[in-house]
């Protein structure tokens, strides 16, 4: 049995590594850098985004606040992808992951506000006032390509399953073991508990539950990650270095260190870097179109900053601590430890006594809020593909998943996620790709009058 396992682990992994190949990666990032030329570099606008996000809207309509969207959002993006995923991109691609993880944020900003901009847009209103969004309205309505928006949103409720569950139990569970001697077990039911609180209560209970844990988690682990950087402060300089050299050819550098070259870095970068910020995936808008803002250019902005804060702050400052902590410590070798939670463990262990302790309270509320983000995403696209009556069904396999998420080997869960990823994240791409003159007139229209009120009514729709 342990023999047929391990035979279709490798052969997922396989076609993991056939649909990351250079298609993939040429289509991400080259989406990213078009709708950055395309949108006049809107990360200028990083500013202007930040402010917004903290500003209300209340006028306009939505469900929730536009920082509350955005942390729904963001609850979904700064999770394991953030502390694992960046481990496991160092340990099987290299340090040079590091800088094309780094880069997929920078350019991804561009395409996290084009595919927020067109889920404003598309959105609908239900006959019971609720708002409804993401690239499967966009598809429908934008498009007329009905049957592409009902393949989107069921591989996102497929990957809810994956990136938005699976994954982050199996994150809690780990961490709970090794540092709080947690059984496995009790971790996933005690999660699937608190998740079915929450979630049964819809995208208003989601969204406050968000507003109040994301920024707290996000505070406390970037004050771990700068701690561990005074720690390693003269390793700083060598570790940029590193990452940059090894991001383009095979090399080894100090502390075991090794580089697989341009294309392994670029392979693993990217797909951790889409995996931590989503952006090109089609997740976040679901909740953007949730937002109360008067125009599709205001709110997009605010979305935009998701992948800031996500890839460009806090996984950023991830790997510049592991690399740090691997040419510090030379007895963590990356190539021999192949489990980014590990690898990431071992690093916080540098800050005595609380270091474990930032690592795992930072992983459980990064992982149990990326859980609720996705639970809400998930719920969005059931209903989308199947009605308000498979809702309960859908939360029930969602809070199963979680209770036996744990006892499931974690290199597959990944592996799987990946694959998920990528299939989502096509059918999004075709949107915003075929609405570029859309979203570059709307950004044209609104950029300069931020406070202008859409002159279009949102149409009520019965799903």
């Amino acid at each position: 049995m342990d023999k047929i396992l391990d035979t279709i682990a490798a052969g997922i992994q396989q076609f993991d590594d056939l649909v990351w190949g250079w298609p993939m990666i040429v289509l991400l990032l080259g989406t990213h850098i078009f709708m950055t030329a395309c949108t006049g570099g809107i990360q200028r606008k990083l500013g202007t985004a930040i402010k917004l996000s903290v500003s209300k809207d209340s006028d306009a309509e939505g469900e929730v606040s536009q920082f509350g969207a955005l942390t729904t959002a963001l609850a979904s993006t700064i999770g394991t992808g953030n502390i694992i995923g960046v481990g496991t991109a160092i340990a099987l691609g290299g340090p040079g992951a590091v800088l094309w993880c780094w880069l997929t944020g920078v350019f991804g900003i561009a395409t996290k506000y084009a595919e927020s901009l067109i889920a404003v847009k598309y959105r609908v209103r239900t006959s019971d006032g609720r708002m409804q969004g993401g690239a499967m309205y966009a598809l429908e309505r934008g498009l007329h390509m009905k049957w592409l928006g009902f393949v989107f949103a069921f591989l996102a409720a497929c990957a809810s399953f994956g990136i938005g569950c699976s994954t982050q139990v199996n994150a809690i569970a780990t961490v709970c073991q090794e540092n709080l001697g947690i059984p496995v077990g009790v971790v996933g039911i005690v999660t699937a508990v608190l998740t079915s609180v929450v979630i049964f209560g819809g995208i208003k209970s989601i969204s406050r539950v968000c507003e109040r844990l994301v920024p707290f988690m996000a505070l406390f682990y970037v004050i771990g990650c700068i701690v561990i950087l005074c720690i390693n402060y003269d390793y700083i300089i060598p570790a940029l270095q590193t990452i940059v050299t090894l991001a383009f050819k095979p090399g080894a550098a100090a502390g075991g260190l090794v580089g697989g070259g341009l294309m392994l870095a670029l392979q693993y970068g990217v797909a951790r870097g889409l995996f931590s910020n989503e952006s090109g995936m089609g997740s976040a808008p679901i909740a953007a179109a949730a937002a109360q803002t008067r125009n599709p250019v205001r709110q997009a902005l605010v979305s935009s900053t998701g992948t800031f804060w996500d890839t460009v702050v806090v996984c950023a400052l991830t790997g510049i601590v592991l690399v740090t902590s691997i040419m510090k410590n030379p007895g963590i070798d990356a190539a021999a430890v192949d489990n980014g939670g590990v690898l990431t463990t071992l690093a916080f262990q540098q800050i005595p006594v609380i270091g474990p302790l930032i690592l795992v309270l930072g992983i459980i509320l990064f992982a149990y809020s990326t859980i609720l983000g996705w639970a809400y995403y998930g719920e969005r696209c059931v209903e989308y593909c199947f009605g308000k009556r498979a809702l309960f069904g859908y939360r029930a396999l969602f809070i199963l998943i979680a209770a036996i998420a744990p006892v499931v080997t974690l290199d597959l869960v990944w592996t799987i996620a990946d694959i998920l990823n990528a299939f989502m994240a096509i059918p999004n791409l075709v949107a915003v790709l075929l609405l570029t003159p859309v979203i570059v007139s709307e950004t044209k229209k609104y950029i300069h009058n931020l406070d202008a009120k859409s002159d279009e009514e949102i149409p009520v729709v019965d799903k």
